[in-house]
């Protein structure tokens, strides 16, 4: 499976959900643990996406310089 954003975005909100609900002190502290991890997660993965369409559209920039150069 893929893991996005979306999927971390997600783990992150359950965890934040789980943290707010718990009533014992112990079972909290490691639901916001859990949800600052999923939030890094998903701000990783966010980067990741913005970094390949980065490169993607360099590629894509200087193949098209390429091929001008060879008319």
């Amino acid at each position: 499976m893929k893991q996005t954003f979306e999927f971390y975005d997600a783990r992150a909100r359950e965890a934040a959900t789980h943290a707010e609900e718990a009533t014992l002190d112990n079972v909290k502290a490691l639901n916001l643990r859990a949800e600052k991890t999923w939030r890094l997660l998903a701000e990783q993965a966010k980067q990741v996406v913005i970094h390949r369409a980065k490169v993607l559209k360099e590629r894509e920039a200087r193949e098209a310089g390429e091929a001008s150069d060879l008319r």
